[in-house]
């Protein structure tokens, strides 16, 4: 199943200490980490709180794969733009396409992107299971 408009959300972000290698670039772990904000930031925006959804379902998302590309690099200081875009609607998972983009390079600042697979489990035996309708509507 396709998602019916794909709609990318933004997430601005600033690079600290914290996130640099020894050189002052961003460490290449790190694009996960600021990928995971910006996917828990669009869900939120669409109203899906996941400590909430997994209360009420007994189910939560988990990433099953990831694939990254790095195109140049980030410094510290630097301000980012990180979106996420739903590419694809299965039963129990979701590809989702994601960017972190130099907000000052715009529009062809891309640093790096990749797609992250999450799939929905059952929160207390961790098996797949399907992704509940409700959830899904919210979502297209």
């Amino acid at each position: 199943m396709s998602p019916a408009a794909e709609q990318v959300f933004h997430w601005p972000l600033r690079v600290y200490w914290e996130d640099t290698d020894a050189g002052g670039i961003v460490f290449y772990a790190n694009y996960l980490k600021f990928f995971e904000r910006a996917r828990t930031e669009w869900l939120r925006s669409l109203g899906i709180e996941q400590q909430r959804l997994r209360e009420q379902t007994g189910g939560m998302f988990v990433v099953s794969e990831t694939s990254v590309r790095y195109h140049r690099p980030a410094r510290l200081d630097d301000e980012l733009l990180v979106t996420a875009g739903l590419q694809e609607i299965g039963r129990a998972s979701l590809i989702i396409g994601q960017q972190a983009l130099s907000k000052s390079e715009q529009p062809n600042g891309l640093l790096c992107d990749g797609t992250i697979r999450i799939g929905w489990v059952d929160a207390a035996t961790l098996r797949p299971a399907r992704i509940p309708n409700h959830l899904l509507e919210a979502l297209t």
